[in-house]
């Protein structure tokens, strides 16, 4: 079984993914959290931006780790019976678009990755298992995301005016794109604005239970 989880930047994916896989006895998949790209993404001016183009390099580091994993993941016998990552590849997508959206990845750069994209997805097609089996996605305010970006103090997310600009860009669209454009397995939505299974015992619990339920309901436990 593969259960991915999705949702903003700082909204506790790595927390829920440690919780969920340690209480099925399972694989825990963690996104690279230490690239050299990634920082610089966040610290870049925008002149260095453009001309080292750290924003489409970032997503094609991202996309090809994704897909390693994931083969990982969706490869029967390989693993335990749960596996759980910490953000879908399908998400990639969504961050590079709005990335587009904002000027920093171009028409042409566009183009070639999702021709890379879907190649990489054409790919999972031959394997044993196609899809997740469930997308849990983490939804709140603006205002929880901020909190806990900066609870988790990473230097180079640090809410500068622009940095918060950006991840704004990235909330606002962020539960149209998991209703309108995710299709790929069912979805349980967790409201993390009333659960904080980070900080909390109890709400932690609360969600082991919520995922159990769905997960019987889907006919998966």
């Amino acid at each position: 079984m593969l259960i991915t989880i999705a949702g903003m930047i700082g909204g506790g994916k790595s927390s829920l993914t440690n919780l969920i896989s340690k209480e099925f006895g399972g694989n825990a998949y963690y996104e690279q959290a230490d690239s050299p790209i990634l920082q610089k993404f966040y610290t870049a001016s925008q002149e260095e931006l453009e001309a080292k183009r750290y924003p489409f390099l970032l997503q094609l580091e991202f996309l090809n780790s994704r897909f390693k994993m994931i083969k990982q993941c969706l490869i029967e016998g390989k693993n335990p019976k749960v596996n759980v990552l910490d953000r879908s590849i399908y998400e990639d997508k969504y961050f590079t678009l709005v990335n587009h959206r904002l000027g920093r990845i171009s028409d042409e750069e566009m183009v070639i990755y999702n021709n890379l994209a879907d190649n990489m997805l054409e790919e999972l097609e031959e394997l044993p298992k196609k899809a997740p089996d469930l997308l849990i996605y983490l939804k709140g305010s603006f205002e929880t995301f901020k909190s806990r970006i900066e609870n988790r103090g990473r230097s180079f997310e640090a809410l500068d005016e622009e940095t918060e600009a950006y991840f704004y860009e990235l909330w606002k669209g962020y539960d149209e794109w998991v209703s309108t454009c995710y299709k790929a397995s069912p979805v349980l939505v967790i409201n993390i604005d009333y659960l904080d299974y980070v900080n909390s015992k109890e709400d932690a619990k609360k969600v082991v239970e919520i995922v159990k339920l769905k997960l019987k309901e889907l006919n998966l436990i």
